[in-house]
């Protein structure tokens, strides 16, 4: 009898592992597909694309797409910015993070529930888009690069699992030892806290990397020198445009004036596609260099503290 009923447990696990296995494969390809679909249509040829042909390989190999795009160069200095944009404010939003993260962590810290409640207020309520560009307009910020900088360059969510990741991963013995051979709150940050929260900083930079470079609107809001935005703003003008504007310094076109408004609209279809392989790059890129520290971080910087 015993070994019958093993046999039936053994079985029961194995059908288990063989329809979890086959769901999670499902999973993954509904995930993965409409990348790979995007990828793969961005270097097929736009009538292929128009009668539906690319559906698992690329259709009669073409980079013109990919040449429309490239050929404007707004583009590059859009990338640039949105590289230093990205960059500055990763770094500027990890270092604010984990400073209000780790005052707020502190048992006696005087005012943390107020600070607490204040911080949790703001996810729920803010000034308003108008009030909040006469402010920044007003002290001197519009149409910087500082603003896209600093804008939004702390997530009271983020606060609130850094806070968590080193109440829960920094032990309280490590403090009382620093402060009983003298060091200072800033020396304990700089020396203790921030060499153990490597984990929760690859997760912190993987969130505001994110964020930052797929902004567009304030770009759109906060600048009007087309020096200075992002990439996010550019390509949301070559997808709303489809005809040459000299004048407007419209993205999207056509450069020979003598081409039909069919064959621009042949060319913007698969330039879409382009675009989007062209703005996700980094992301995937990022992701793929934080990938390890991030699960681990993320879950536990989420445990209650």
């Amino acid at each position: 009898m015993k070994k019958k009923a093993r046999k039936q447990i053994g079985f029961s696990n194995r059908v288990f592992h063989i329809f979890n296995t086959l769901f999670w494969i499902v999973v993954m390809l509904i995930i993965l597909y409409p990348l790979y679909l995007v990828c793969i249509a961005s270097v097929s040829d736009p009538d292929a694309i128009v009668r539906g042909e690319v559906i698992f390989h690329p259709v009669d190999f073409s980079l013109i797409g990919y040449e429309s795009v490239f050929k404007y160069k707004e583009l590059w200095s859009s990338y640039g910015n949105s590289l230093f944009y990205t960059f500055a404010s990763v770094v500027i939003s990890i270092l604010v993070t984990l400073a209000a993260a780790y005052a707020l962590s502190r048992p006696k810290f005087a005012g943390k529930g107020f600070l607490n409640f204040f911080f949790v207020f703001t996810m729920f309520f803010n000034g308003g888009l108008i009030p909040t560009f006469l402010v920044m307009k007003n002290i001197g910020l519009y149409n910087t690069r500082a603003i896209i900088i600093l804008m939004g360059c702390v997530s009271v969510w983020n606060l609130m699992v850094a806070r968590t990741y080193i109440q829960t991963n920094i032990p309280g013995e490590l403090y009382e030892a620093a402060m009983l051979d003298g060091a200072t709150h800033f020396q304990y940050f700089s020396r203790v806290v921030l060499p153990l929260s490597k984990t929760i900083i690859a997760v912190l930079a993987v969130y505001y990397g994110v964020s930052k470079w797929n902004d567009y609107f304030n770009g759109l809001v906060y600048l009007r020198d087309r020096n200075l935005l992002p990439l996010q703003t550019v390509l949301r003008e070559i997808l709303a445009t489809l005809q040459v504007d000299k004048s407007g310094d419209y993205m999207m076109s056509m450069a020979d004036s003598s081409a039909s408004m069919q064959e621009a609209m042949r060319i913007a279809n698969v330039s879409k596609y382009c675009i989007i392989v062209v703005a996700t790059g980094p992301v995937v890129i990022l992701y793929a260099l934080m990938q390890k520290y991030f699960e681990k971080g993320v879950m536990i910087g989420s445990l209650k503290g």
